[in-house]
């Protein structure tokens, strides 16, 4: 087991898994650097959920290596994994799952009222990224009282509260309408900008894409190219393995 490149926050090599016998990743290898949008672009099937899920450690890969901040996420326990995803992930759903006894502040707030934070601190934090989705003025309404673009607008509040290393978007602007996308989209690039987020992208529009700084597709379950989207000087690409 060789450990991975120093300047890659988040890396994998040869990921293989299958569902049920049905191939989902054959040979999947990527690195990803501090701070990077990578968005992983593909049709629906081609196995993008399933890369985030290992990357992320929600699923151990039949084969291949997952390593975050050169330690080996793969050999990790459930529980090691679930703490590291509590701690220093974040994750954002295409379907908005949150309390629906909370209001949309709690639910904002969530992570870090479980960690152990204080209420005044948690409520402030929450309310500072409520507002910068504009959704600050339905933080006191629960779930039932939100339209889909808000509900989705609070829990991509509640996946960037905590400041994680890594964000894991897997198709989070799939159910809303274009300017809602667009504005969800534009503070995810910005708070991964200001913040040093290194963010995980899951996408099957080519627009959304083109907001990421480089690009890699899959095509069932195999990684078919890479390309960049933005300025890419000094980056290295991923070489393709299948």
């Amino acid at each position: 087991m060789v450990a991975p490149p120093d300047n890659d926050v988040l890396w994998a090599r040869s990921l293989h898994h299958s569902h049920s016998g049905s191939p989902a990743l054959v040979g999947v290898s990527l690195g990803v650097r501090e701070g990077e949008i990578l968005a992983v672009h593909g049709p629906r099937g081609s196995g993008k959920t399933t890369l985030l899920r290992c990357l992320s450690g929600q699923l151990v890969a039949d084969k291949g290596e997952v390593w975050f901040n050169s330690s080996p996420v793969h050999t990790l326990t459930p529980v090691l994994r679930e703490r590291l995803r509590r701690h220093r992930f974040g994750w954002i759903d295409p379907e908005p799952t949150l309390v629906p006894e909370l209001t949309a502040w709690e639910n904002a707030a969530l992570p870090l009222l479980l960690r152990g934070g204080s209420h005044r601190g948690a409520k402030a934090t929450a309310m500072e990224w409520l507002d910068r989705l504009d959704i600050g003025a339905c933080a006191k309404k629960r779930p039932h009282a939100l339209l889909q673009a808000q509900r989705q607008r609070v829990a991509t509040a509640r996946a960037l509260v905590s400041t994680p290393s890594v964000l894991f978007a897997d198709e989070p602007t799939a159910t809303l309408h274009r300017a809602d996308r667009a504005g969800v989209l534009r503070t995810l690039t910005a708070a991964a900008r200001s913040h040093r987020i290194t963010v995980v992208l899951a996408t099957h529009d080519p627009e959304v894409a083109a907001l990421a700084d480089r690009s890699v597709s899959l095509v069932d379950g195999r990684r078919v190219n890479s390309l960049a989207t933005a300025d890419a000087e000094g980056r290295a690409e991923c070489s393709l393995s299948v």
